[in-house]
């Protein structure tokens, strides 16, 4: 893992620690990603066969981009998330649902459970930290998440955490010079800034 770099965003949270997000180095945080995406409970993220070095490279290539981005988010310093964000203009979500001003896409990987197993309410905690990144710092109005239909752990996380479903729609293909993306039946949801943060 590479040595951290300066946090987009930071935060505590009471009970858990300081949350902190900041983007993610392709080939030196290649080793930990490599390690996340390659076991069976990532399967969704498209990414279990990949080498090390395949792994980077994707990332590599997503760091030329102005439209997307890739952050790891630590607690107190240790890794727990991967983040990636997105303008659903100039990506294939686009193609399946009307993109609104203010909307933002987002991917988000949890970590592996640490050896003292998983936290009751740390998922929801980590969702709110990660909404009060996209609606307060980069002011956005609505994010769009878009998993697989068959990821029913993570649509009823999102559900939970107050985003409304929307369509199940199949997202096309990408065949990038670096990197492919196959073909995906997604379950749409939205969450607003109102429903965020409401009381």
């Amino acid at each position: 893992m590479s040595e951290p770099s300066a946090a987009v965003h930071e935060q505590a949270v009471d009970g858990f620690g300081t949350v902190r997000i900041r983007p993610l180095v392709p080939h030196a945080d290649a080793d930990l990603l490599h390690g996340w995406v390659s076991q069976e409970r990532a399967s969704f993220w498209g990414m279990n066969g990949l080498t090390r070095d395949q792994v980077a490279g994707i990332y590599a290539h997503m760091d030329t981009l102005d439209t997307h981005h890739a952050f790891l988010v630590a607690l107190d310093g240790d890794p727990v998330a991967v983040l990636q964000t997105y303008e659903p203009e100039a990506d294939r979500v686009s193609e399946c649902y009307e993109v609104l001003p203010g909307d933002i896409g987002i991917h988000l990987l949890l970590a592996p459970a640490g050896p003292g197993g998983a936290r009751p309410g740390w998922t929801s905690v980590l969702l709110a930290v990660v909404a009060s990144y996209v609606f307060d710092t980069l002011d956005r109005r609505r994010v769009v998440v878009d998993p697989d239909v068959r990821n029913e752990k993570a649509i009823a996380r999102f559900l939970k955490q107050g985003f409304v479903a929307g369509p199940a729609v199949v997202l096309p293909e990408v065949d990038l010079p670096d990197v492919y993306i196959p073909e995906k039946k997604a379950q749409l949801a939205f969450l607003t800034r109102e429903v965020a943060f409401r009381a």
